[in-house]
């Protein structure tokens, strides 16, 4: 029997990519599919798991050609939103058009990457109209780096989503450099996280999940439950050999979260973030 989530508990995944291996890839991707990730395949999976909406993140190896992505958004508009990749150059007119049809947000998937100058104008101008259109900036980074790019961005007074825990390493436990001042940080009302991919945290199946029990509490009491979110990350490219839907489920209900905190990961919090309309629950 695959792991679900109470029938009186429908949801939002937060985080889940779909592709093609049939797709162009960027020269610059670190990784390579060798299988698909249909939307009709995401579609399952939510449904087997209990689970009624998603939000569909542009992975790293397709660049900013968000075209998949955005025809899936078009086949469902009411259960999904998307997160692009975008050129800092884009038109004011194109991301309009992605957000007429769902997205509500750009990643910066900066791992393995030169830190980016935000003060410069042509990401200056990026992030105003990002701000205008009611998105959020998601980094994708190591906890170290955080602190420096969360001050880097406050200031355009955009929403800012950290990627899977903000990528700390779970050997190193809860004081290693940029988790207590990205706490800190969040304490502002400016900041949320993805409570997600528990297995990217650098350490082995125990430490990981030792390491995501002791700073859920932490999360909880800095951003507050409202501002926590859970996904998925199916289909857990680069891990899709041991990792499945329903292992990360399981991960989750392991995190021993209170139903109220499970309520706001699920449905309250995502609901807010990703802009959907209200969830029966």
């Amino acid at each position: 029997m695959p792991k679900t989530f109470p029938a009186s508990m429908p949801g939002i995944d937060g985080h889940a990519h779909v592709f093609s291996r049939e797709l162009d890839l960027t020269a610059a991707r670190r990784y390579s599919p060798d299988y698909d990730a249909t939307l009709a395949m995401y579609q399952h999976e939510l449904h087997t798991h209990g689970l009624s909406h998603g939000v569909l993140v542009q992975p790293s190896f397709l660049g900013t050609d968000n075209s998949y992505l955005l025809d899936a958004l078009r086949q469902a508009p009411d259960q999904l939103r998307g997160v692009v990749v975008v050129d800092r150059d884009i038109s004011r007119a194109a991301l309009e058009e992605m957000d007429r049809l769902g997205v509500v947000g750009i990643r910066l998937n900066l791992m393995g990457k030169a830190l980016p100058d935000f003060s410069a104008p042509p990401w200056q101008t990026l992030f105003r109209h990002i701000a205008e259109l009611d998105w959020h900036v998601e980094l994708h980074r190591p906890i170290a780096d955080m602190p420096g790019l969360i001050h880097a961005l406050m200031p355009s007074g955009v929403k800012i989503v950290l990627d899977h825990f903000g990528r700390p390493d779970a050997r190193l436990g809860l004081d290693q450099p940029g988790f207590q001042e990205t706490l800190a940080l969040a304490q502002g009302g400016q900041l949320w996280m993805k409570v997600s991919g528990i297995y990217r945290l650098e350490g082995d199946d125990r430490q990981n999940l030792t390491f995501a029990r002791a700073a859920l509490p932490l999360l909880m009491q800095s951003f507050g439950e409202q501002r926590l979110v859970w996904g998925s990350d199916w289909p857990h490219t680069q891990h899709e050999k041991r990792v499945s839907y329903g292992s990360v489920v399981e991960q989750l209900q392991a995190l021993g979260c209170p139903e109220k905190a499970m309520r706001s990961l699920l449905v309250e919090a995502p609901q807010m973030l990703f802009d959907f309309a209200s969830i029966e629950a």
